[in-house]
């Protein structure tokens, strides 16, 4: 069965909030060298990462020393808002962090089945740059728990499962960090 090594993006240059598709900062590209350093000695292993740039960003170092193209795979993007308008953002997840699953909306629920569909679906080791909730869904997953969050995932923190095509199992937890939502 394969290990999925799923990486929380670095520091983005925006809040969620503020920006559609921010990239990293200073720290976040330091943050992804750093991690990048981190798992070289692994691989090459199958590189996958979100669209948005902040993940793409964080690949690049890692896709750089081992000399390959990582895959976008849309299912690993941030959780979509279905607040009306872009301004409300920020409040909307807020309010979603506190949630369950049998608390949201119905097209956050088929997004939530569709990660976990591709996770599973991946068979071979994978590199994985996603986002916050992404990974949280993959641990509530793994730990059969209903919250949306479970923990805190430090930028750059790097969380492992075992991936088969009907199941995750949580290997280990990334560093915990208290996540700010801006």
């Amino acid at each position: 069965m394969p290990k999925l090594y799923m990486v929380r993006h670095g520091k983005a240059a925006a809040a969620w909030g503020e920006d559609p598709d921010p990239g990293l900062d200073g720290t976040g590209h330091d943050q992804a060298k750093a991690v990048a350093r981190g798992l070289a000695g692994m691989g090459p292993l199958l590189i996958v990462t979100s669209p948005l740039r902040r993940c793409r960003e964080t690949a690049a170092p890692l896709a750089a020393l081992w000399g390959i193209e990582p895959r976008i795979l849309d299912a690993v993007r941030e959780v979509p808002s279905p607040a009306p308008d872009f301004a409300s953002r920020g409040e909307w997840l807020r309010g979603f962090l506190s949630r369950s699953w049998s608390e949201v909306e119905p097209s956050v629920l088929a997004w939530r089945q569709g990660l976990i569909a591709a996770l599973c679906a991946l068979s071979e080791d994978s590199v994985v740059f996603t986002h916050f909730v992404p990974i949280n869904v993959a641990v509530g997953a793994a730990q059969g728990t209903e919250r949306v969050v479970n923990f805190r995932p430090d930028h750059c923190s790097v969380t492992v499962f075992q991936a088969d095509r009907h199941a995750l199992t949580l290997l280990s937890l990334g560093r915990d960090a208290e996540t700010q939502i801006r």
